[in-house]
């Protein structure tokens, strides 16, 4: 496990971490709960336990098939990359129409024994749009890392996916609310219905950087 690997992968975790789990955390303490803390809590273990489980699974998957395969590893990571640039490509399609976001809310039965299964869902629904987890399970295979040593380095790209909910959640829930307020805001710009523009520009970028991403595939 070389250095430059683990930054390389540090990276895309850094870049997964903008993800709508961050939205729900910060909806979960705009909410009226009776005990927000617990709550907070529960919503990010279960998405930290989604993400790792999928890495794992992923990864496991993948090395399984990269062993039993001649020239399995080359297989697999044309099969991650292509899928990568395929979600980069939906999602510049996406944005080429204008579409209506509907508001990130709270179901009346979340509380500290449900707001688990509320993290699960509300990040397993972003999982097929994260392409950086993609290219980091791949990178892990190409480079026949030890399974124990790879459920460590997903462990760790799970937790920093979590860090802006994480950080959020103890900053509303110890500095009060001025930092709520603060929040509310950020709620307000990104979490409540709001109609999304269509971007060319941006659809532009998605779109070439996808294709980039299945030319390197197939061509590496």
């Amino acid at each position: 496990m070389s250095g430059t690997l683990l930054a390389g992968i540090t990276g895309l975790a850094l870049l997964d971490a903008l993800n709508p789990a961050t939205i729900g955390g910060v909806a979960l303490l705009l909410a009226p709960l009776r005990r927000p803390a617990a709550t907070a809590s529960a919503f990010v273990a279960g998405a930290y336990a989604v993400v790792l489980a999928l890495g794992c699974a992923l990864f496991l998957g993948a090395g399984a098939a990269a062993g039993a395969l001649d020239g399995g590893a080359l297989w697999v990571r044309r099969a991650a990359l292509t899928l990568a640039g395929a979600v980069l490509l939906v999602v510049a399609v996406r944005r080429l129409r204008t579409r209506r976001r509907a508001a990130v809310t709270l179901p009346g039965w979340v509380g500290p024994w449900t707001a688990a299964p509320l993290g699960v869902l509300v990040t397993g629904a972003d999982l097929p749009n994260a392409f950086p987890y993609l290219i980091a399970v791949e990178r892990l295979v190409a480079a026949q890392v030890p399974v124990g040593t790879g459920v460590a380095v997903l462990a760790g790209y799970a937790a920093v996916y979590c860090l802006p909910c994480l950080v959020l959640l103890v900053a509303g829930l110890t500095l009060g609310q001025r930092v709520r307020d603060r929040l509310q805001r950020f709620y307000d710009r990104f979490g409540s219905a709001r109609e999304v523009p269509r971007s060319v520009p941006t659809a532009l970028a998605l779109a070439g950087l996808g294709v980039a991403v299945v030319v390197l595939a197939w061509s590496w």
